[in-house]
């Protein structure tokens, strides 16, 4: 398929806000592709080439932008062939010439609306709302195959590409027979936010009501002696963290998928700060101190799936296979109760709880109402969306942060995109000065004199003492007293808090 029939269809699907007419633009196109070219078209239609990320920065796609080719002749699968030469440039000397050189014989063979789209591709700028809701939709559309059929082998592979050509080209049994490998991480389940303690509990009925470590998710995976760590992103980070290995090998388990956290404490037994448990999962972080896990859910033991069994029978097979290392929590239907766990878990250093219905399935990448996470000290996770040159002291770094919440459902502009609701330069070491200033210059989209526009894949935890109605952003609320946490690493955007979530506050 020509690239000029894919570069049709995002406009087409860019250039009107209804689902329904987004899915049928979407399956349309699908439903043309050959075998070979789904998985990357999927890619490219999401603004997530299979590839990963390949180096190219706003200014070297700048430099490489010459004029455009008359007509159409790059192909789906030249496009990702050409992704695959960029990717596999190695570091080093002459590497920044070599993929200078790449990208500008790419781009060369492009039309103007084609290069639009590789550099968007690139920069992760391709804010079409074909997220990955709405192409799994049309995946289910194009195959004629049932929604939560195709939604359920998404999240259990982890791969939209690989679920969008098996819905496509395999039989209806295979794809529902996509399941749990032990081994091959899957989505994790993600929890709402509610503003108190009481309102969680109201929602969710009798919980486990948990405490909330401020700490980076892990999903471990254990086959015999092989044991597997995972980031929320679902990355492979076994080799860095030995200890947490070392626990689960000594589980009374042959086989097992766990979800948890891991955090770094101090001689008394409580948490470090955040940055020293992410700097552990740096390439060559040094391993200065221990990293504890602590699990809260289980998906698999010794060939028994359980992600369809209520939370009530997963937690009594942590207690049996895993008592020491469960987070602490407490099963409850009475608010007050729950209270009280809340301050247990803030006296002891944590953030808050999170109130699970005690009934609810394990909905893997899902968000919904069955977890519910409670702060008392407001913090959100919000994505950059530009930053302002400082003054002063900060002069010659970007200081002052351009932060937007998550808009799934286009309610404030496109869906999928973000909503700006407020900036902040506090909370900024010299240290995060330093790694933003050179950070965001990386993955700079524009800039104005003052401010740098930046593709929105930065997620940052933010800290509020609440939102007020503005007129200025449009969202209709504006943070109050905002300032940094950290940064998240671990996240993607698509896991930021959302502008419903924070426009509830308003309520609060």
């Amino acid at each position: 398929m020509l690239l000029e029939a894919l570069v049709t269809t995002s406009e087409a699907v860019a250039s009107t806000r209804s689902r329904l007419a987004k899915v049928d633009a979407l399956a349309a196109l699908l439903r043309r592709l050959e075998p070979e070219e789904i998985a990357p078209a999927i890619g490219f239609l999401a603004g997530k080439p299979r590839q990963g990320r390949i180096g190219v920065g706003w200014r070297g796609l700048a430099a490489a932008m010459g004029d455009p080719a008359a007509e159409s002749t790059l192909t789906v699968l030249d496009l990702d062939a050409a992704f695959d030469a960029l990717g596999s440039v190695a570091a080093g000397t002459g590497s920044s010439a070599e993929r200078a050189a790449a990208l500008r014989s790419l781009t060369a063979r492009a039309t103007a609306a084609e290069q639009d789209l590789i550099g968007r591709v690139l920069l992760g700028e391709l804010r079409t709302g074909a997220l990955e809701g709405v192409l799994l939709d049309a995946i289910a559309r194009a195959a004629d195959r049932p929604g939560d059929a195709v939604r359920r082998a998404a999240m259990l592979s982890g791969d939209l590409g690989a679920t969008a050509r098996l819905a496509l080209t395999g039989t209806a049994a295979e794809l529902e027979a996509v399941g749990l490998v032990v081994g091959r991480p899957v989505l994790p389940m993600l929890a709402a936010s509610a503003p108190t303690v009481a309102e969680a509990v109201a929602t969710t009925g009798e919980a486990s009501v948990e405490f909330k470590l401020d700490g980076a998710r892990i999903q471990v995976h254990r086959l015999g002696d092989d044991v597997r760590v995972f980031t929320r992103n679902l990355a492979d980070i076994t080799h860095r963290l030995p200890e947490v290995v070392e626990v689960v090998r000594g589980l009374p388990v042959r086989d097992v998928i766990l979800d948890g956290e891991t955090l770094s404490l101090d001689e008394d037994g409580a948490p470090r700060p955040f940055q020293e448990t992410m700097s552990r999962f740096g390439a060559d972080a040094a391993r200065e101190s221990l990293l504890h896990p602590w699990f809260f859910d289980v998906l698999h033991v010794d060939g028994r799936d359980l992600l369809d069994e209520p939370l009530s029978v997963r937690l009594a097979e942590l207690a049996r296979i895993a008592p020491a290392h469960r987070i602490p929590g407490v099963v409850t239907a009475d608010p007050e109760v729950a209270e009280e766990v809340s301050r247990d878990a803030l006296a002891a250093g944590h953030e808050g709880v999170v109130v699970k219905a005690i009934g609810s399935p394990y909905a893997a990448g899902r968000r919904g109402s069955s977890w519910i996470k409670v702060k008392p000290v407001h913090t959100y996770d919000l994505v950059v969306l530009a930053c302002e040159w400082g003054s002063g002291r900060r002069t010659g770094w970007l200081s002052n942060l351009h932060l937007g919440a998550l808009d799934p459902e286009g309610e404030f502009g496109e869906p999928g995109g973000f909503v700006m609701v407020g900036k902040t330069f506090k909370g900024l070491t010299d240290e995060l000065l330093r790694w933003q200033t050179e950070r965001f210059q990386e993955i700079e989209v524009r800039r104005t004199a003052n401010t740098v526009w930046v593709s929105p894949i930065t997620v940052v935890e933010i800290a509020i003492d609440g939102v007020q109605r503005s007129s200025r952003y449009p969202g209709g609320i504006a943070l109050r007293f905002a300032r940094v946490k950290h940064y998240r690493d671990d996240k993607r955007p698509e896991e930021a808090d959302t502008i419903r979530s924070l426009r509830a506050l308003l309520r609060g």
